[in-house]
């Protein structure tokens, strides 16, 4: 068989990416290790930068989440029992988020490859990707006990972190940056109505809180943990009364609390591999980068690498210039790690680490204070999370 782009990978970002080449007449094929089902039942983060819903809305994949999507203009940061406002409309110049599930993101994403006749590859197994050094690249796959071999132009690697794309950029070429942060995020999805019509992100001395959402009836809830916590040992009860008393007691009378119908610890950390290419194989996404979620970047990056890649593919297809791919990695990564830098502010800016008692904990109260009596700094946390503008390619 043969394609023009293989994409390797059936989340979000390989779902976006071959719908935006099929709209522009650009052959891809679809190869996903895990089942369909398995693909829509991931529990993933809903708070989509601008950027990320105008490129649903123009891959004409953007009408449900216009109906059911929430828009939020502010968040709500707590710290010291009280809220600080950062209204991030007024404060940019009217940019907004979207809060919308990823899952709900593939959802629509699949219905789009389905309706347009994408050729999508569930349970495939055991891939190997070959001569992405040359011009003639190929992947190899296991499907129902036969081996198949996918010729293309070029591989697309959308495939995650535990997955076999970043790996095959060899390893005296590819350099790896990381920190792994002492705790995770204990999560709870609850079919009951949010506490607040916004997040709210709360700083506390025991350790983080966030207030999120779904929808009008679902909301997700959030408290930090240590890194090796298990999700065993953390009912229901438990879980709420910890909750309650990390939030202001304003927001804690009115939390309404109910059965976990999801629940799950996720570790933090921040990782980045560069580079993004080598030869025909392109890495976007969780493949080639990994943020905490305190900033909310990570569906959002893999959708700017998509921006990024699909430019220069419809660049390549169009007049036969390989220039936008042979800079895709660098404008990239500039987006990436500036994105990165944000998580990680964010990720300390609100976090207890108990490394850092007596000395750590006054620089961070401080952060804080200078944060809500600072126009401009709430400028900066604004403009970030709404999401910068795409680099220019």
């Amino acid at each position: 068989m043969r394609t023009q782009v293989a994409i390797i990978g059936g989340g979000p970002a390989g779902l976006l990416l071959s719908q935006i080449l099929d709209l522009k007449g650009i052959r891809s094929v679809i190869l996903e290790r895990k089942s369909r089902e398995y693909v829509l039942g991931r529990i993933r983060a809903g708070v989509l930068e601008q950027g990320l819903a105008d490129m649903l809305r123009a891959a004409g994949v953007g009408d449900r989440m216009d109906r059911e999507g929430q828009i939020h203009e502010g968040t709500d940061i707590a710290f010291a029992g009280k809220r600080h406002r950062i209204d991030f409309a007024g404060l940019t110049g009217g940019e907004t988020v979207m809060v919308y599930g990823q899952t709900e993101v593939t959802h629509d994403l699949y219905d789009a490859r389905d309706a347009l006749g994408g050729s999508i590859i569930d349970e495939a197994k055991n891939l190997e990707i070959k001569g992405i050094d040359t011009h003639t690249p190929s992947v190899v796959y296991e499907k129902d006990g036969q081996i198949h071999t996918l010729h293309c132009d070029f591989i697309a690697g959308c495939d995650g972190s535990h997955g076999v794309c970043r790996t095959s950029i060899p390893a005296d070429i590819r350099r790896e940056y990381e920190k792994v942060y002492p705790f995770g995020w204990l999560g709870v999805l609850s079919e009951t109505p949010p506490v607040s019509r916004e997040l709210i992100y709360n700083h506390h001395p025991e350790g983080f809180a966030l207030c999120s959402m779904r929808s009008n009836s679902l909301s997700r809830y959030y408290v930090q943990v240590p890194r090796e916590e298990k999700i065993d040992d953390w009912g229901d009860e438990r879980f709420w009364e910890m909750l309650k008393r990390r939030l202001p007691e304003e927001i804690s009378a009115s939390l309404v609390t109910g059965p976990s119908i999801e629940k799950s610890i996720a570790p933090l950390r921040s990782f980045v591999s560069e580079p993004l290419s080598y030869g025909r194989l392109f890495v976007a996404g969780d493949a080639g980068h990994i943020v905490p979620p305190t900033g909310a970047k990570g569906l959002n990056l893999a959708a700017s690498d998509v921006h990024y890649l699909s430019d220069a593919l419809i660049s390549y297809y169009r007049t036969n210039d390989e220039d936008l791919l042979r800079r895709y990695s660098e404008t990239a990564l500039k987006r990436v790690w500036k994105a990165t830098r944000f998580s990680w502010w964010m990720t300390t800016l609100l976090h207890h680490f108990p490394e850092n008692e007596g000395f750590g904990d006054r620089i961070q109260q401080t952060e804080l204070e200078y944060l809500f009596s600072s126009k401009a700094a709430q400028t900066v946390l604004a403009e970030n999370y709404v999401g910068l503008p795409y680099e220019p390619s």
